[in-house]
């Protein structure tokens, strides 16, 4: 009742029955059949959505679902008033279900296919396969994709034979066909022939259908495929969508499957080819020629002719420049707040050490991702380089680890004139950032013992051309000591000794001995 009542109450308020199927994320058809169930008890198109009452909307869920004791229609029944006939249909084993749908309507039984399926699985065990024909779509809207065994060949790079496969493309209408050539499936050569593919074709299609292969697909599922992200990636820059097959199901993409035993058959078989790149020149000479412009014995027509005059002039832009695959890497985060890819180290902000980040890195740029969120971006380095942002290191530490004089003296002067002229004096000559442990040990003392008491201090330093920083700091202390010992007072019970004598009494005279 209430995805009925949903329903209805979206229709009520203007919208259309696509809209509403994808928002209450039911069929389209279930939609239509809700709307057209309330209309004959009286709904209309304007009315308040309050007339959906409890009272109005079960009376839609009874009309949609009549009670039914065992669950199935009329059709179910008739079949079973008839099962001894299909029970001897089954046993012979010569008899589809088509055929049976046909017997059975000469005497009167009008049943579904579909239904009689579903009552030889349940009676029997098992039913008896049909196959429908699917459409061929719009033109220029769906290819279909298929890795193909062909045989080997001897690769010139490791001097072995290798087991060559053919990556084969079919534009599902137009049946014409592509072939790439490789001795791997990783995502390298993936890329490579969807390239070569779109110059073949001359444009990118807008919906693939390929099979489950670990490039495309990470992990297989019915309804939701998780997808390779560095695929995803490269579909959302080519502008299509990835539809991928079910698991053993080749009926989902038939057009490729049969190709792929037409690539083995006509193209492979009985040739011998000096090397891959030979290879891969005489596969595209067959698809412009011997696939691409024979009599498919379906369709009855040329494909390559097809292809040129219905689905080439809908198919979207060729790209432009050659894809670069990016590189895609799990990086720990060093105590240094780097982190290394493709042997070079780049910077990460935040407290993230001992933590894994996700890097995305082609040829000019590095991304960092944390949490599924850019946190940055870098500059593409050589292997060996480094490349460090002063802002995402520690504050406390950013000037001595990127030798930062500069900031050390905007720091001195922020404190007081003479700490600023003192530390302009520590810092000059070559090498100054050897000196910057003074600074920091000048610093130290200016919050321990204030600003005004160390800049009276480097005032009489730099007067006296003083750039040692332990002489301040002694200069200090020793201040510190005098006001401590002037601010303590006097005891007045000083007992004087009973023997002191004066102190006359030790001069030596003058004729007393040397």
């Amino acid at each position: 009742m209430f995805e009925v009542r949903e329903v209805l109450r979206l229709w009520l308020l203007g919208y259309g029955l696509r809209k509403i199927a994808a928002m209450v994320r039911s069929d389209r058809k279930t939609v239509t059949r809700m709307v057209e169930v309330a209309k004959g008890l009286g709904l209309a198109a304007g009315d308040s959505v309050e007339g959906l009452s409890d009272e109005f909307v079960g009376g839609v869920v009874s009309v949609m679902r009549p009670p039914k004791p065992d669950r199935h229609g009329d059709s179910w029944a008739l079949l079973g008033e008839h099962r001894s006939k299909i029970e001897a249909w089954v046993i012979a084993g010569d008899v589809p279900a088509r055929k049976m749908v046909e017997l059975l309507a000469r005497q009167g039984v009008v049943v579904p296919e579909r239904t009689l399926n579903r009552f030889l699985a349940a009676e029997f065990g098992s039913a008896i396969e049909s196959t429908v024909r699917l459409v061929d779509g719009e033109p220029g809207v769906e290819l279909q994709v298929d890795f193909g065994e062909l045989g080997r060949m001897l690769d010139e790079e490791t001097g072995k034979r290798r087991r060559v496969w053919a990556l084969v493309f079919t534009a599902s209408l137009s049946r014409h066909t592509f072939v790439w050539l490789s001795f791997t499936q990783n995502m390298t050569t993936v890329i490579d022939g969807f390239e070569a593919a779109w110059e073949f074709f001359g444009g990118v299609f807008a919906v693939v259908i390929p099979d489950n292969m670990a490039t495309v697909v990470t992990k297989a599922d019915a309804l939701d495929p998780v997808l390779n992200q560095g695929f995803v990636e490269y579909a959302q820059a080519r502008g299509f969508v990835v539809d991928p097959a079910r698991v053993r199901s080749p009926k989902d993409k038939a057009r490729v499957e049969r190709a792929v035993q037409f690539v083995q058959t006509s193209f492979w078989a009985g040739e011998d080819f000096g090397c891959l790149v030979e290879a891969q020149t005489a596969a595209e000479v067959w698809c412009h020629s011997r696939a691409g412009l024979r009599t498919h014995g379906t369709t009855q027509q040329q494909p390559a002719v097809v292809f040129a005059q219905v689905e080439a002039p809908v198919l979207l832009a060729a790209p432009t420049e050659r894809y670069e695959l990016p590189l895609y890497r799990s990086a720990k985060v060093h105590r240094d707040h780097h982190i290394e890819v493709a042997k070079a180290l780049y910077s990460v902000p935040g407290d993230l050490i001992g933590r894994q980040v996700d890097v995305t890195a082609n040829s000019k740029l590095v991304k960092i991702f944390s949490a599924g969120c850019l946190i940055k971006c870098h500059p593409r380095q050589k292997p060996g380089g480094r490349i460090t942002d002063p802002a995402d290191l520690p504050s406390e530490l950013t000037d001595y680890a990127m030798r930062d004089i500069a900031s050390q003296q905007r720091q001195g002067f922020s404190r007081g004139d003479s700490i600023g002229a003192f530390v302009e004096t520590v810092l000059e000559g070559p090498l100054p950032w050897t000196r910057m442990r003074h600074i920091y040990k000048l610093f130290r003392a200016a919050d321990r013992y204030g600003n005004d008491r160390v800049d009276q201090a480097c005032e009489r330093a730099v007067d006296a051309q003083c750039a040692n920083v332990n002489i301040v700091i002694g200069m200090i202390e020793r201040a510190l000591e005098t006001e401590q010992a002037a601010a303590e007072p006097v005891p007045d019970n000083v007992i004087t000794g009973r023997f002191a004598r004066d102190p006359e009494h030790f001069a030596a005279g003058k004729g007393a001995r040397s």
